[in-house]
């Protein structure tokens, strides 16, 4: 996300906040009232609620991402490029609810109750009965992303509308997660990115002094309204090690987060973690500098790129984080995920060894993996890469205390269009993400933006590309935890399109990808699959295998197969893929 200027706002002042809040009152019998009473309703401990949402379990496939994918690898006209697109096509992702229509659907975009469906439909199918985790980011707050433009939002700073983001967004929200049906799913939400950080160095910009009191109601009324629901578990955005890493903005942020989530009925065990760097850049690891290191007898965190911050990278600020929170009276079970969907920093820019340079300066800026002109460069920046594939519990990190590494942010989803784009979703045009722009924020750089973007969340195919050819690990290597990324996913991933339906059938179009070098494969059907007629495959008890010419496949290669069904017409999305 975003980089916010070193500037903290003095604690007292934070929490004075808590009482701006206009002439509105909660409704004490609303599902997100806060309530610190003795008899206040708290989230039932069950055995469906586990410390770590994504162990154990396996994490929802996007079909609506995958096929973005897909289609760019089709466009490409690298062929390698093109085989490393389609072996990532099978990876996890969130799903951003960053408007109202994205919760209810659109004639042409999945609401909720289409994406959870396809995650039932995922878990049903899964071989070793593993649920699966959905990871929801809940994004709408009134005056969204005060202190930048390119994805602010439908609603504005207004009573009127924070009444409409309680009963039109996170109540329909709730209502849906609630449902028996969508129980036997693991539900994580991440609740707000951008907001409460704003709070903490943007107290003095006006849109966020008028921003300030909704996002505390909003994201107490969110927390309160998904506490009760044992397989629902919710992450605050904390920001990134660029923006919030100094040590008084972590302090500053520390306290607003248990100061906020002490207004839930629940307190702060209403909060199961914190997600870092969601929709960022701030890499994992910088494997050549440490913060505290001596150049010239200056430490390297004192360089211009770091501006005195102590936390150079992720896996600094997730431990720097987990011990604040842990100090700040939150419980020892608070886990951390961080979004690693867009900060590996590979490609030929990155440094394969520290400086030689005795100039503190010239040191850093040759030995860090982070190629950005500046920390604040947050707009679809040149150079990027995947980083890390998502995985549960990654080893490694142990003051980190990850319970995740997630993509958080679908990598090739644009953070916001080059110049100002017509839009009927609130998104202005932040000169952030013209290339052309130069910014006193980066110390009078240019941006170093790529072109040509979209709006914020639409596909952007060259940053796709870009980020798959500079992934780190490379796609196909060893990941950090020791295993590789491609059987993390699977050997192989396949994906259910429907690309016709009538009352009493439909057809669907299977894809299936190799994730490692393949002698052949399997798909299982969605349960109760009636075939009517198949075509590049065989059937035998609800699994296709594939035929003599299309079994051998390529990492990243893929083959596709086809069949009518009769009856009703299954959910779109991922299928259990094996390769024997």
């Amino acid at each position: 996300m975003r980089i916010r200027s070193r500037a903290v706002v003095a604690v007292v002042g934070l929490l004075a906040l808590a009482g701006c809040t206009g002439d509105a009152q909660p409704d004490p019998s609303a599902p997100g009232t806060a309530s610190a009473g003795p008899d206040a309703p708290v989230r039932v401990s069950a055995d469906g609620h586990v410390d770590n949402a994504y162990a154990g379990a396996s994490m929802y496939v996007d079909a609506d991402w995958t096929s973005n994918v897909l289609a760019s690898a089709g466009e490409a006209d690298d062929a390698v490029l093109a085989a490393s697109m389609r072996a990532v096509s099978g990876e996890p992702t969130a799903v951003w609810l960053d408007r109202i229509q994205a919760v209810t659907g659109t004639a042409t975009e999945r609401g909720l109750e289409e994406h959870l469906d396809a995650a039932v439909a995922q878990a049903s199918q899964d071989p070793d009965g593993e649920p699966v985790v959905v990871t929801l980011v809940v994004y709408d707050l009134p005056g969204r992303d005060c202190h930048a433009l390119a994805s602010s939002g439908e609603l504005a700073a207004t009573d009127a509308d924070m009444a409409r983001y309680r009963s039109e967004y996170i109540d329909v929200i709730a209502d849906l997660l609630a449902r028996d049906e969508y129980r036997v799913l693991r539900i994580v939400t991440v609740i707000e990115p951008d907001s409460l950080p704003n709070l903490v160095t943007n107290a003095d910009d006006e849109a966020c002094q008028a921003a300030a009191p909704y996002y505390r109601e909003g994201v107490v009324y969110a927390l309160d309204a998904f506490a009760p629901l044992e397989h629902v578990y919710a992450y605050l955005d904390a920001g990134h090690a660029g923006w919030l890493g100094w040590t008084d903005n972590a302090e500053a942020a520390v306290a607003l987060f248990a100061d906020v989530a002490g207004q839930t009925r629940a307190g702060l065990t209403t909060v199961d973690g914190f997600v870092t760097d969601v929709a960022g850049y701030t890499p994992l690891e910088e494997p050549f500098l440490e913060a505290s290191d001596l150049v010239d007898g200056t430490p390297v965190s004192d360089a211009s790129f770091y501006a005195s911050n102590p936390d150079l990278d992720e896996a600094a600020w997730a431990a720097d984080l987990h011990a604040r929170v842990l100090a700040a009276g939150f419980p020892d079970t608070t886990g951390i995920v961080i979004d690693t969907s867009r900060n590996g920093w590979g490609g030929i820019g990155r440094p394969a060894a520290a400086s030689s340079s005795t100039t503190l300066d010239t040191y850093v800026d040759e030995s860090r993996v982070d190629r950005r002109v500046h920390r604040g460069a947050w707009c679809n920046p040149e150079g990027a890469g995947l980083g890390e594939r998502p995985v549960a519990e990654p080893e490694g990190y142990p003051d980190a205390h990850l319970d995740a590494f997630m993509w958080v942010k679908p990598p090739g989803e644009s953070d916001g269009s080059s110049r100002l784009v017509a839009n009927d979703q609130g998104k202005g045009f932040d000169p952030m993400c013209d290339p052309t722009y130069t910014s006193d924020r980066l110390d009078g750089a240019l941006t170093h933006a790529l072109p040509d973007a979209p709006i914020s969340g639409a596909w952007f195919p060259a940053q796709f590309a870009q980020l798959v050819a500079n992934a780190y690990p490379a796609v196909g290597s060893e990941g950090g935890d020791g295993s590789s990324p491609d059987a993390l996913a699977g050997s192989c991933s396949a994906v259910l399109t429907i690309t016709d339906s009538w009352s009493s059938g439909y057809v669907a179009d299977v894809t299936v990808t190799a994730g490692a070098p393949l002698s052949t494969w399997s798909v299982t059907l969605p349960p109760g699959t009636v075939l009517d007629d198949l075509w590049n495959g065989v059937e035998a008890d609800g699994r296709i295998t594939p035929l003599e010419w299309n079994a051998t496949l390529d990492a990243g290669g893929t083959a596709n197969f086809g069949y009518v069904g009769a009856g009703d017409t299954p959910a779109a999305g991922a299928l259990a893929c094996a390769s024997a």
